[in-house]
């Protein structure tokens, strides 16, 4: 599956937002993690910080097993997720690309 997000449709202020909050703290590399959403810096990826959280392992846990993150990184995973679900466009294409 392949979600694109189109972000031209969000108002230049939540950009910047997400540019702020989001960008300094997630990356996105075909090299890493075979391209999925990582905290910057680590091979941590997005969806197994929120999974941990959807299975009620609190924030502080997570911090304890994985030191090298901060408040600031599990608070732009979330906004990440909430601007992931937020966009206007997302297409979903099954199949080969």
């Amino acid at each position: 599956m392949i979600c694109q997000m189109n972000l031209k449709d969000k108002a230049p202020e939540q950009e910047v937002i997400m540019g702020e909050k989001l960008l300094n703290r997630i990356e996105i590399d075909p090299n890493i993690m075979l391209g999925k959403p990582v905290i910057r810096g680590t091979r941590i990826p997005v969806e197994m910080i929120l999974r941990k959280m959807s299975q009620n392992i609190s924030v502080e846990e997570i911090l304890a097993d994985y030191p090298r993150l901060t408040r600031k990184d599990i608070q732009a995973v979330l906004e990440y997720a909430a601007e992931s679900v937020s966009v206007k466009e997302i297409r979903l294409t099954v199949g080969k690309r």
